[in-house]
């Protein structure tokens, strides 16, 4: 059940053209929490999968010389796909 802020909301969502029925804005808002909701999952198992891989030794120690070296690695593999784009265009 919508509150009356909820429904007064929706009316005017309608009376701006924004959803022609009530329906409509109810399915628009199911398909935000569903995507929502899926990214939260997507998030959560990316979570899961770093904490298994930091658990197995695979994770990399984060100090400022290497993040400069991720920097300039990011950079160099960046340069490397620029070139490649522009000698294939």
């Amino acid at each position: 059940m919508l509150t009356s802020d909820q429904r007064a909301f929706v009316r005017q969502a309608i009376a701006s053209g924004r959803f022609r029925t009530e329906d409509d804005a109810v399915r628009e808002a199911l398909a935000l929490w569903e995507e929502r909701e899926r990214t939260r999952a997507e998030l959560l198992a990316a979570v899961d999968e770093a904490d298994a891989s930091l658990a197995r030794g695979e994770g990399r120690p984060i100090t400022e010389e290497s993040m400069r070296a991720l920097a300039e690695d990011v950079k160099r593999r960046g340069r490397e796909c620029l070139v490649a784009d522009t000698a294939g265009a």
